[in-house]
């Protein structure tokens, strides 16, 4: 009896310390929340701390960032769900028929993501404070909503980005608190802690899962899909709260429930926020269309995805005065978050079982009877086997499958390249993806020809239509049609290591082939290419094809080896030829085969330049061709040596950019022999100028007319109201729309394109073809648009335009994109045309 009385004392005993070594925030960090910001690896101190004295909290480092910070997610349930929590997550993917079997447990899954911005910097701070009332077992609260749904809570998605805010703050912030926003410590330096370490948006990353972060979240995400996720942001520190529902555009796919849920959430946080009398906003400017946001992305898995912005941001750091003089402090932005997050939790609590049942509901409906206008689509495996590779990568990524299409005659469908509908037949080598399985919305969503637009004012870009990303052939069918059987990639025969032949021969298709001759110079090794199409030994190549001679490599080492070794790493097949007589075609020895010589490169970044184009660039070289760059900051251009260089990028500038010294000594570095990339923006520092050939019109009569038209534009939008503004705005730009760019095959930029391009545009830009230079990339005409919103100012002036161009300057060459050829990393097919600027061009 004495024995059975102290084990139970010494039970108390120990829940009553396990209950007090739970330290509040301030407690444990030694500040209240709200009076400086938290150093990432503190919050991951504070989570472990309380899941060693919480045995209903699970942490998970699920991966690591480029600066080898932890990612992490902590998991709160009660005790029972947390019993059961794998059978609840297995559960789950079975509700959604991503496994066999009946779901036996009716627990939803509730996901709550911070700080996707690092300088948006109160989410992390949030995520703190609603994690421990979550976790505190006092909380009667809290304690009950944990009993109906799993709380994931990753609390710093973008920890690179939030210590170089945070830290930057930190350092700069008065120990008084100073809202005057004129204060440095009010006005962040280039680039900014809302991107990641390669300076990508993570919130812009969901569906492409370019970045380490991405794909390491997802990949997590995707073994619980959560009924519910909230996305934590900051906005202008002028605005007061934003909370869902959405603004339009909604896009079609969306169900009724979804839009309800929304509109649940908002009205119980607005109750709160009404009792605190806080302002907040609805319904406005964040829209759901664009699938690779932290609220869209979820969505089109099925979830309810919602938007959560405070009023702050970057600007505000500890206290900021905002435009009628409030002091908007951390504090107050940490409430606004803390108060949206337990309100998301009361609901899902509230709305269980709803929730889960329009979940199963959803996949169900869904994967028996899509509701999108096209329910297959097909993707012709011999229209480019390198870039049809990275795509159906990316479907792995998200769940999405596919099969060999067989052979089938006879078919219909909408052609991508030609933006018309049209007959074809599938082979084996063919690949199709059905509109009828889990992943149904995402897949359509991904391929959908033409997006619908229910408003035009849009939060982000209208297009993103894979085959055009990827620059493979491909049809979308408004019939059904179910996969042959399982698709099997082509089967990649390694090259092994035989006698040593003329030359190793290797095609110019896509990203692997850039990264195999980057890893080639990486080893010494020289490379060349023709400039004109050959045939030897009955086999045809065309201009651009890679040659690896044995003449050109006599003193390498190993030379075979380190050939086929690099070929197969990168899955690149080889060709061979005994002989340097060609059957058709310039020789090996002729002048028209050209080095390419391994050049030196250097990106310009720093004040005036866009730190996302930056980012691109930089993440390219580094994380997918391995090959070295140097950095350099645009404001100090004139003390360095640039004859270091042979080429040298400058990614979108903005506020005049290069100075006149600056530009001065790059010209006469260009004119020397070297090679200037300008991309996007970087082009206003030479179009309409003297001495450089892009011009913005072919004529001064041309040029007369269009200013004439603007003027009559303008007349009559006087007489508009003025709340048309910004409507009346948007007609001159674009977001996202997509034009054919017919491609000059015998230009080293158009090596490998198979003479068609599809350019994303994201600016009214146009330029002329240019009297002294290479038109390389043209839109050929007005019918060359594919898709996207483009305002009805400009879409008549993108025809018979340059979009992708070079001209001599002395002994070098200026390579004009007028678009980002590699948006935000994911339009892949760019990623060749760049590669060609970089390593072909000018040899």
């Amino acid at each position: 009896m004495r024995k059975t009385l102290l084990l139970s004392l010494l039970l108390c005993l120990g829940i009553s310390f396990a209950q007090a070594q739970i330290q509040t925030p301030e407690q444990f960090l030694g500040y209240k929340p709200g009076d400086r910001f938290t150093p990432h690896h503190r919050m991951v101190d504070y989570f472990e701390h309380v899941a060693a004295n919480n045995p209903n909290v699970k942490l998970i480092q699920y991966g690591e960032t480029n600066e080898k910070r932890p990612l992490i997610i902590a998991i709160l349930s009660s005790a029972e769900n947390m019993a059961n929590l794998e059978q609840i997550r297995t559960d789950n993917l079975k509700r959604a028929g991503l496994m066999d079997g009946t779901p036996s447990t009716s627990i939803p899954i509730n996901w709550m993501s911070f700080n996707v911005h690092g300088n948006e910097s109160v989410g992390m701070e949030a995520a703190i404070s609603s994690f421990h009332t979550l976790a505190d077992p006092t909380n009667s609260t809290s304690q009950e909503w944990l009993k109906n749904q799993v709380v994931i809570i990753d609390p710093a998605i973008n920890p690179d980005g939030r210590d170089r805010y945070a830290m930057w703050y930190n350092q700069k912030m008065n120990t008084t608190l100073q809202p005057d926003l004129q204060s440095m410590e009010h006005s962040e330096p280039w680039p900014g802690g809302r991107a990641n370490h390669y300076l990508f948006d993570l919130n812009r990353d969901w569906a492409w899962q370019v970045q380490v972060e991405s794909q390491a979240r997802l990949k997590m995400y995707q073994q619980w899909m959560p009924q519910l996720h909230l996305d934590f942001h900051e906005q202008g520190i002028n605005n007061p709260f934003y909370m869902a529902p959405a603004a339009e555009p909604l896009h079609e796919q969306l169900t009724a429930w979804q839009h309800e849920f929304q509109d649940i959430f908002g009205k119980n946080t607005a109750k709160y926020f009404d009792e605190m009398g806080r302002f907040y906003f609805t319904k406005e400017r964040f829209d759901l269309l664009y699938p690779s946001y932290g609220d869209t992305y979820p969505m089109y898995n099925g979830a309810i995805g919602m938007t959560i912005e405070q009023g702050g941001g970057g600007q505000a750091g500890i206290g900021g005065f905002n435009a009628v003089g409030d002091t908007v402090t951390l504090s107050y932005r940490i409430e606004g978050h803390y108060t949206a997050a337990m309100s998301a939790t009361e609901m899902t609590s509230a709305h269980a079982d709803k929730l889960l049942a329009e979940f199963a509901k959803y996949y169900d409906e869904n994967s028996s009877n899509p509701k999108g206008q096209y329910k297959s689509f097909v993707i012709k495996g011999e229209s480019n086997p390198a870039q049809v590779a990275k795509l159906l990568e990316l479907l792995d990524k998200n769940g999405i499958l596919y099969g060999k299409a067989g052979s089938k005659s006879g078919l219909k469908g909408f052609a991508y390249q030609t933006g018309k509908s049209g007959s074809f037949s599938t082979s084996d080598e063919d690949v199709v993806i059905s509109a009828y399985q889990p992943k149904s919305v995402l897949a359509q969503v991904f391929f959908e020809p033409n997006p619908q637009l229910n408003d035009s004012i849009t939060y982000d870009i209208t297009s993103w239509s894979l085959p055009y990303a990827y620059g493979v052939e491909a049809y979308a069918l408004e019939s059904r049609l179910d996969p042959a059987g399982a698709y099997e990639s082509p089967e990649f025969t390694p090259n092994s290591v035989g006698k040593t032949p003329v030359a190793y021969i290797a095609d110019w298709q896509g990203t692997r082939a850039a990264a195999f001759l980057a890893s080639l110079f990486n080893e010494g090794i020289r490379v060349k290419y023709p400039e004109f199409p050959f045939k030897t030994e009955g086999k045809s190549f065309p201009a651009g094809t890679l040659l690896i001679t044995k003449g050109d490599n006599k003193y390498i080492a190993d030379f075979d080896k380190k050939v086929t070794d690099a070929a197969n790493k990168f899955g690149i097949e080889l060709a061979t030829t005994m002989t340097g007589y060609m059957e058709e075609g310039k020789d090996f020895g002729s002048p028209n085969i050209r080095e390419i010589k391994a050049p030196k490169v250097a990106l310009i970044g720093g004040q005036g330049t866009s730190s996302l184009g930056f980012g691109e660039v930089w993440h390219f070289f580094e994380q997918e061709l391995n090959y070295p760059l140097s950095n350099l900051e645009m404001d100090n251009i004139g003390r360095y040596d640039l004859s270091k260089y042979d080429v040298i990028i400058i990614p979108a500038t903005w506020g005049g950019g290069l100075s006149k010294p600056a530009l001065d000594k790059v010209m006469d570095w260009v004119k020397a022999g070297g090679k200037l990339i300008a991309i996007d923006g970087a082009l206003n520092l030479f179009a309409n100028k003297e001495g450089f050939a892009l011009k913005t019109f072919d004529s001064d009569e041309e040029k007369k007319a269009a200013e004439k038209e603007s003027e009559e534009i303008a007349k009559a939008e006087r007489l508009e109201p003025y709340q048309e503004g910004e409507r009346l705005a948007i007609s001159g730009g674009t977001e996202g729309s997509i034009y054919q760019v017919d491609m000059d095959v015998t230009h080293p930029l158009g090596y490998g394109t198979g003479g068609k391009y599809y350019t994303l545009k994201n600016s009214s830009s146009h330029y002329a073809y240019m009297d002294n230079g290479g038109n390389a990339g043209k839109i050929l005409s007005n019918d060359s648009y594919r898709t996207g919103y483009i305002g009805y100012k400009i879409k008549s002036k993108m025809g018979g335009t340059l979009a992708i161009g070079s001209e001599r300057q002395g002994r070098g060459n200026i390579i004009y994109f007028v678009d980002n050829p590699i948006f935000r990393g994911f339009w892949e097919s760019g990623k060749l045309v760049l590669s060609n600027a970089i390593f072909m061009v000018g040899q």
